[in-house]
């Protein structure tokens, strides 16, 4: 079995290519073990921390109770987090529904950021070697396990899918494990995060979903068919499907159709880059809906497309969109959504379609995810708009709800 010193070894050389600096052991290898009391380490200001944090729970199927919990001591390799705002996932809404990763009761909550109040004596920098103190912003990413394959890894080729993230792990002793809480504590051995003070709280709390696009486009860019002057056709209007518009967009390519039901969420697409839009409603049958998407590309058929829906249909409906010697991403797919019919001699073989899945993401996702949602800033796309609510931490149960019922494109919920 690989150790936690070999894994840090290969974050910090994954990580140092993307910036320049090695990575500290210190800073990958947080524990939960090995508590203190002791002043905070690392200059900045300094905080007054109370004895206990409100936590939201999901202690049931469809309900989220707030707890008190005490606040553990800082160890030396830890972080105390003050949370600022966390958005609603996907995940989360497939967990509020029907816990499908058996996690009851837990702490939820992984698109979360905060405000560093007190930090263990080892923690000087994060994961990619950059200098981190009390006051800084952070976000985490994966939480590395103990698996012997990891020493194989090369993050070029295979997604960290099997890793850990706070948010989506079982409560323990120290219950401060979820974003949707007041407090965090980052103390787990193999954690990795990020100082991104120099990011705006929306744009912060979009970086864990924006990341899984980023991946998604990287993976589409590996096949060589997604080019500058592609016209790429966009299934699934939710905040997945509208950020990879908006990365597109920042790429460069222009000629961008979304396909959804939800025309308010087809008209949203257009300020994010899409250059034509396609409601399935409007059209009755496969054939008709695909002329459809023909019609926006001026009679073409899209030379790559990506699937962002868990629609089993809307796999079965996608290579018809595609043109032969296209490509296809499907990221749709986080759970198993149910199984997909397709003919693989028109669909796949005689059309030549190259078809890549995409799941999660990797270290080096996130950092080309800082550098996306700046650029997007400097383009005028208004990703920060994605977030069209935001809900009190008391209030999350409704938050929930109304994300269900599909009221608004991100839902956030920002502590005061």
């Amino acid at each position: 079995m690989a150790n936690s010193q070999d894994i840090e070894a290969i974050v910090r050389q994954v990580l140092s290519s993307m910036s320049g600096v090695s990575a500290t052991s210190s800073s990958s290898n947080a524990t939960a073990s090995s508590f203190n009391s002791g002043a905070s380490f690392g200059a900045g200001p300094s905080y007054d921390i109370p004895k206990t944090a409100h936590v939201a729970m999901l202690t049931a199927l469809g309900h989220y109770d707030i707890k008190e919990f005490p606040i553990p001591p800082v160890g030396d390799n830890d972080i105390l987090v003050k949370v600022e705002g966390c958005g609603i996932c996907g995940t989360d809404a497939h967990e509020f529904r029907k816990d499908p990763f058996n996690l009851i009761p837990v702490a939820l909550g992984h698109e979360g950021t905060g405000t560093i109040v007190k930090m263990g004596k080892n923690v000087t920098k994060d994961s990619a070697g950059k200098p981190l103190k009390v006051g800084d912003k952070i976000v985490t990413c994966m939480i590395f396990k103990d698996d012997p394959d990891i020493t194989m890894y090369d993050l070029n080729k295979q997604n960290v899918g099997d890793a850990d993230v706070y948010g989506l792990v079982p409560d323990d002793e120290r219950h401060l494990n979820g974003w949707f809480s007041d407090y965090i504590m980052i103390g787990r051995e193999g954690s990795t995060f990020f100082n991104v003070s120099d990011l705006d709280l929306d744009s912060r709390i979009l970086i864990e979903p924006c990341a899984v696009l980023i991946h998604a486009v990287e993976r589409a860019k590996s096949t060589c068919i997604l080019r500058f002057n592609s016209r790429v056709a966009v299934q699934g209007c939710g905040p997945i499907g509208l950020i990879c518009v908006a990365i597109l967009r920042t790429m460069g390519i222009t000629q961008i159709v979304t396909v959804d039901g939800n025309a308010q969420r087809l008209e949203f697409s257009k300020k994010l880059g899409a250059t034509g839009t396609v409601n399935f409603k409007d059209f009755n049958g496969i054939e008709a809906l695909t002329q459809g998407v023909k019609d926006q590309f001026g009679g073409y058929l899209a030379d790559f497309a990506f699937q962002c829906t868990g629609s089993p249909a809307g796999h079965s409906n996608i290579y018809k969109f595609i043109r032969n010697g296209g490509g296809l991403c499907e990221l749709g797919f986080f759970i198993n959504g149910g199984d997909a019919t397709i003919n693989p001699h028109f669909d796949i073989c005689s059309k030549e379609i190259t078809t890549v899945g995409s799941w999660v993401y990797t270290l080096r996702d996130y950092a080309t995810t800082f550098e996306f949602l700046k650029a997007a800033q400097r383009d005028n796309i208004p990703i920060k708009e994605l977030i069209t609510h935001k809900f009190a931490l008391k209030d999350i149960n409704e938050a929930h709800e109304f994300n269900l019922a599909q009221k608004g494109l991100k839902i956030a919920i920002v502590n005061e």
